[in-house]
């Protein structure tokens, strides 16, 4: 419901401008939706992956799929802080984590496995590759970042959509949870002192997923690692 003060400022406002501004209205609906098809797209593309595992195959890679749409707002925000004007084009070309799907995995050779399967695919078009546990960062993360190109079909005919793909495992994923509520709860302006526990806390996660990846190479064999360089 509208506040009185909202109604009056409405009624002064031109019929022209009124459809001017459902049109941006729709236009802004319509190319959100994009994305979110874009991202179902993705997550039904690893779903498929999960239950043929689970069905076919005596271990399953993926433990579990989550997924998140930016808000237009964040958008908005993340285009101000690049200095680049918030058009349709320059967010599409400027933006590519608008859509987000999260792979969590048991193992590190899991995630290469997952990436392998899904880029391989003939529609999966791969934009670009962090490769952040070969080259884990300064805090001490660990993930496999891709942004993948994958085609949405609509009435108007195909729109290739950008969706941000992080592949990484339960140890890492737990990690990253907590390092994000501590930047929440500080805003960002997080003490040095939980700063560098948050380091030792990832590089203890990364030695409990090697740990882990031995004994279950000793379990299951050396996993196969895909194919080629992944670096795009």
């Amino acid at each position: 419901m509208l506040t009185a003060r909202a109604q009056r400022t409405l009624e002064t406002i031109d019929g022209q401008t009124l459809d001017e501004m459902r049109a941006l209205r729709d236009e802004t609906e319509r190319f959100m939706l994009r994305y979110k098809f874009g991202m179902d797209e993705v997550i039904t593309k690893l779903s498929i992956l999960r239950e043929e595992f689970s069905h076919t195959h005596d271990y399953n890679p993926i433990e579990h799929i989550s997924s998140r749409l930016k808000s237009l707002d964040s958008v908005i925000e993340k285009m101000r802080r690049k200095g680049v004007e918030p058009t349709f084009e320059t967010i599409r070309a400027t933006i590519t984590d608008i859509a987000g799907v999260r792979v969590t995995c048991s193992f590190v050779s899991d995630a290469y496995r997952i990436f392998e399967l899904l880029t391989v695919q003939r529609d999966v078009r791969v934009l670009k590759v962090k490769d952040y546990i070969a080259e884990p960062k300064t805090n001490g993360y660990q993930s496999l970042h891709v942004i993948v190109e994958v085609p949405v079909f609509l009435s108007t005919g195909a729109h290739p959509v950008a969706v941000e793909v992080q592949i990484r495992t339960i140890a890492m994923d737990f990690w990253a949870s907590l390092e994000h509520k501590i930047y929440y709860k500080y805003d960002r302006q997080v003490p040095q002192e939980l700063l560098d526990g948050l380091t030792d806390a990832a590089h203890t996660a990364a030695e409990l997923d090697a740990r882990m990846e031995r004994l279950h190479r000793e379990l299951h064999g050396s996993p196969r690692r895909p194919r080629g360089d992944i670096a795009v």
